[in-house]
């Protein structure tokens, strides 16, 4: 199938400030492009990419005073099948795991392993390491949290999120992952296009999505707390600890988004 993507981003601010973004579609998923990302500044800006520790591609300019558009707009090939399912995945024991993986089950700035490890510990404890552990922390995070855009918050970490059960879907995921981290099984943020593919579509404009990764059975596997069920057509743009590391746009300055628009929709042709 394909799926036709991109972005519009208005931001504003009062003195040149220097910006880094993490909006390109993330390397793994770069052989799938059917046309070139077409990402553009009004007004026409200069810019460099550079590939973070994660592996994530980060475009760096300065924004001048004023309002400055960011567009994109590409094809991707996708295979049109739902998050693989493999519940006989393992969880590997601690010493077992691959060096690289090992900062997966860490705390982090949205992920505080220490406050949430007794909770963990508690009600998961009792469940058999593998997937069917992951997937009852999932169901946990699914339920314990009330969706609502008007719940976003910038700065709730998963504690904050597991006590004021109200975020948006990067609060569910940061709540996934820290819960997983205090299980052992390293877990990883994802953030991405995820259309109204294969579901009845959404009531709400168009957004970006969260969701995680966890390692079990020598593999990275999908998982998603806020939908809580197999999707179609994730587009994979950034990866890392947390929010932190996958932060759409970074300013170092004050800034203000003065526009916001994201499609994502399957199409026939090119």
């Amino acid at each position: 199938m394909l799926i036709r993507a991109g972005y519009e981003l208005i931001l504003g601010v009062n003195v040149p400030t220097a910006m880094t973004a993490m909006l390109k579609v993330h390397p793994s998923r770069s052989k799938d492009l059917r046309t070139p990302q077409r990402f553009a500044t009004i007004p026409e800006l200069p810019s460099h990419d550079y590939v973070d520790r994660f592996g994530n591609i980060c475009t760096r300019m300065t924004l001048p005073p004023g309002n400055t558009t960011l567009s994109c707009d590409f094809v991707m090939w996708d295979s049109g099948e739902a998050d693989v399912q493999s519940p006989d995945a393992v969880q590997h024991s601690v010493e077992d795991l691959p060096d690289d993986v090992m900062i997966y089950l860490l705390g982090s700035r949205y992920c505080e392993t220490d406050r949430l490890s007794q909770v963990a510990w508690d009600m998961f404890g009792h469940i058999a390491p593998g997937w069917s552990r992951v997937q009852t922390i999932v169901d946990y995070a699914h339920r314990r949290m009330t969706y609502g855009y008007e719940h976003a918050n910038p700065t709730r970490t998963a504690w904050e999120g597991h006590e004021d059960q109200v975020g948006v879907c990067r609060d569910f995921a940061h709540l996934a992952v820290a819960l997983c981290r205090c299980m052992n099984i390293p877990a990883r943020y994802c953030t991405g296009y995820l259309g109204d593919i294969g579901v009845p579509p959404a009531p709400t404009a168009m957004d970006f999505h969260a969701w995680f990764d966890v390692y079990l059975g020598d593999g990275w596997h999908t998982f998603d707390a806020r939908h809580n069920h197999p999707r179609i057509g994730r587009i994979l743009m950034a990866r890392g600890r947390d929010a932190t590391d996958t932060a759409l746009t970074t300013t170092f300055g004050p800034t203000w988004l003065n526009g916001f628009k994201v499609h994502t929709d399957e199409v026939t042709s090119i």
